[in-house]
């Protein structure tokens, strides 16, 4: 498929082309909202989480599963599988719990009335709060810990709305929208690559929230299993990164977490109830 890119002009209007969009074009569309009825399916435990093994879900689980290895019972939680790619983020039962219909969505139910939250970042802030870890309690150290995970929140977009979508998804491959990215993409990485010099983890000496926010992002870019694009991006420059995130990814917490959820192969959980669940994946 070829495109000549050099003679398009905005219309005066934009109207939504229901064929156009690329590998994503059957589920999206310009408008919010529940396109069919189907409740959440609840279980036993007081967290239910409504995701997909993606990045932004990995965060999540992740969080639980460290939380769960630091003794905190209570963080117990369901994790059920919602495909993006058949549409089950518009079911009914899902826009209650996010209405931007994305995943990461996460049910406390042992707060009364439950408690929703969405979006990974405030997920993880919640948890953090709740469980009184992972989120230093010192006003400096605290600022530091959040600044980088709203920079997280912040640049993802471009690593994965952008530089992703353009590179590995797009029906076009357009030199100058991967070129944009690409350059976006390995400034941020040289960004981690520099703090990471200094410090053991992104906030500092300790394990927090924004090491849980970024490592499935830009710690898989580093680890090479991204977009398959470590040799585009040249990755292997970034060795603080690398360091980092073979790090983190020795850690069976982190182990178990990248698999909840995980569909594209036969390492992955569908859905998660027990611990026993990860019996035979590690």
């Amino acid at each position: 498929m070829t495109q000549d890119l050099s003679d398009y002009t905005p219309p005066k209007i934009w109207t939504w082309d229901k064929g156009s969009g690329g590998r994503f074009a059957n589920i999206n569309r310009p408008i919010s909202g529940a396109t069919h009825d189907k409740d959440r399916p609840v279980g036993d435990h007081p967290f239910q989480l409504y995701s997909l093994g993606t990045p932004n879900g990995v965060k999540v689980t992740i969080m639980l599963e460290e939380l769960l290895a630091a003794g905190h019972s209570g963080a117990e939680y369901d994790a059920w599988l919602i495909n993006i790619g058949e549409g089950d983020q518009f079911s009914s039962g899902f826009v209650e719990a996010n209405p931007n219909s994305k995943i990461p969505a996460l049910m406390d139910h042992s707060e009364d009335p439950h408690v929703r939250i969405f979006e990974s970042g405030a997920i993880l802030t919640y948890l953090a709060e709740k469980f009184d870890m992972f989120l230093p309690t010192d006003r400096a150290a605290r600022a530091e810990c959040l600044s980088w995970l709203f920079w997280q929140m912040g640049s993802a977009p471009y690593l994965g709305g952008g530089f992703g979508h353009f590179y590995a998804y797009a029906p076009v491959k357009i030199e100058y929208a991967i070129d944009r990215f690409a350059m976006e993409t390995k400034r941020q990485m040289d960004v981690l690559d520099k703090r990471l010099a200094e410090h053991e983890f992104m906030a500092g000496d300790a394990l927090t929230i924004a090491d849980f926010a970024i490592y499935p992002w830009y710690g898989g870019m580093a680890r090479g299993i991204l977009y398959e694009a470590a040799e585009f991006l040249q990755v292997h420059e970034y060795e603080n990164v690398i360091r980092w995130a073979k790090q983190l990814a020795e850690r069976p917490a982190f182990q178990r977490g990248q698999l909840v959820n995980r569909t594209w192969d036969d390492k992955g959980l569908a859905e998660r109830h027990s611990a026993s669940d990860f019996d035979g994946k590690i």
